[in-house]
């Protein structure tokens, strides 16, 4: 065998090597970023689900919770009213109108079957833990903030332990951000994903 075919085969070899090891890096990244927005799926569900619990905790009793035990109470026996709103205005003399609102209550739903009753296997006893986690749960913080001159609500739930690794709490911009809604600082129940 001459130095031009040994060259020749060493060189394929080498190509196919390097060809083998460039789809490899490609595959395993595109799979670990399937992996990581398959997982942050399931966590952005969650946080809606908890949204919807704090919202609808903070509609009856008039602040949000940081305590996961009133909330997971609330959730299983808790009940929202249902209320029927009613206006009637009268044409007084002068052109003015004069309005009265009425609201009243025509009954009352129970919370799990309001919020979670389309949503098989539902157990409010999971709703704190972060899905892929066992022993994870999510941060939950609930106070007041002054906007405006008026002291107001706010609610802020996070994910402790992002499943990317480039959400961090450092990051300027939000959505880089591990998972989270609300915030503690404005008067939002926005999630960072949406």
């Amino acid at each position: 065998m001459d130095k031009n075919k040994i060259y020749t085969y060493s060189t394929l070899f080498l190509a196919i090597l390097l060809a083998g090891y460039l789809v490899n890096s490609i595959k395993t990244s595109i799979d670990e970023e399937e992996k990581i927005t398959k997982m942050e799926s399931k966590i952005i569900d969650k946080l809606k689900l908890i949204r919807s619990a704090q919202i609808a905790y903070q509609s009856v009793n008039g602040e949000y919770t940081s305590d996961w035990d009133k909330l997971i109470n609330f959730i299983d026996s808790g009940e929202i009213y249902l209320i029927q709103r009613r206006e009637e205005t009268i044409l007084l003399e002068y052109g003015a109108e004069e309005t009265t609102l009425y609201l009243d209550t025509i009954g009352s739903i129970s919370v799990i079957d309001s919020l979670y009753s389309n949503i098989s296997n539902f157990s409010s006893k999971s709703l704190p833990n972060v899905p892929g986690f066992e022993n994870i749960k999510f941060k939950m913080w609930s106070g007041k903030i002054e906007k405006g001159g008026v002291m107001v609500n706010v609610v802020e739930v996070r994910n402790p332990k992002p499943v990317d690794i480039n959400r961090r709490e450092s990051n300027e911009a939000n959505i880089h951000k591990p998972l989270r809604f609300g915030s503690r600082i404005s008067i939002t129940t926005a999630g960072n994903w949406e």
